[in-house]
């Protein structure tokens, strides 16, 4: 179908006219605040807990405007007859944003996130010189940073929490089952270890010969009498009357 001669133009001069109509409004900066996306890239912050000082942020810069020094320490072995283990500590990062293009490409190759985007804005300086941000600075940014969005309904479990739930569902399947009395009536086992029963003072103790080994029971019990003795026992009897 032939477009309609003319309805460019109509539509330039509807999209003018709904723009003429609309009312104005300016934000009251610095009273105001601006409502920024969290997408924002304002400045860069540091978490240098994170850091390790692989030197990779500072390498893939176009800009070379990051500076990273560190020395090595020595950590003793954790174990006896262990192995001492060398480590980097950080002892200085600083960016300077008066060459910094905002790119980000230090922060997605960061292998440890230490670094994220701040919607900070503000740190405009009087002297070139003062816009080198040292980690101090860096880190008080970091505070700033906004939560990671909530992930979709449909979408995939993150890869750490589906490690962690399949080497627990590992752990639970491999671990063998108890082999005391199970259920309700089930006594609770005590962390203090097995106690031992209360001997009662009416039980004679073994002596010598029940100590040495064990005692062989009969097969069958002996059969116990059902009705009293047929004779009187011997010895003399008081009779009824003269009872006290």
């Amino acid at each position: 179908m032939a477009p309609i001669p003319g309805s460019g133009l109509a539509k330039g001069l509807a999209v003018t006219l709904r723009t003429m109509t609309k009312k104005t409004v300016t934000e009251q900066y610095p009273d105001t605040q601006p409502d920024l996306p969290p997408r924002t890239r304002g400045v860069i912050g540091l978490f240098e807990e994170n850091c390790t000082v692989c030197m990779l942020c500072a390498r893939e810069c176009p800009d070379w405007c990051i500076y990273i020094d560190s020395h090595k320490e020595t950590v003793p072995a954790a174990t006896p007859g262990g192995r001492e283990r060398s480590r980097n500590v950080l002892d200085r990062f600083a960016i300077d944003f008066s060459l910094c293009m905002y790119c980000g490409i230090c922060i997605e190759v960061c292998p440890f996130d230490a670094l994220f985007w701040s919607p900070e804005f503000e740190y405009a300086e009087t002297d070139i010189r003062d816009l080198t941000h040292e980690r101090d600075k860096l880190r008080e940014w970091m505070w700033t940073v906004p939560a990671p969005p909530a992930l979709d309904p449909g979408a995939e479990e993150p890869k750490e929490i589906a490690a962690a739930r399949k080497t627990a569902e590992k752990l639970a399947t491999t671990q063998p089952e108890p082999t005391g009395p199970t259920g309700s009536n089930a006594e609770p086992a005590d962390p203090a270890g097995p106690r031992t029963a209360p001997t009662d003072p009416a039980v004679p103790k073994p002596g010598p010969t029940d100590q040495a080994g064990p005692k062989h029971e009969p097969t069958e019990p002996r059969p116990r009498p059902t009705e009293p003795p047929s004779q009187p026992p011997a010895g003399p009897t008081a009779p009824e009357g003269d009872a006290p």
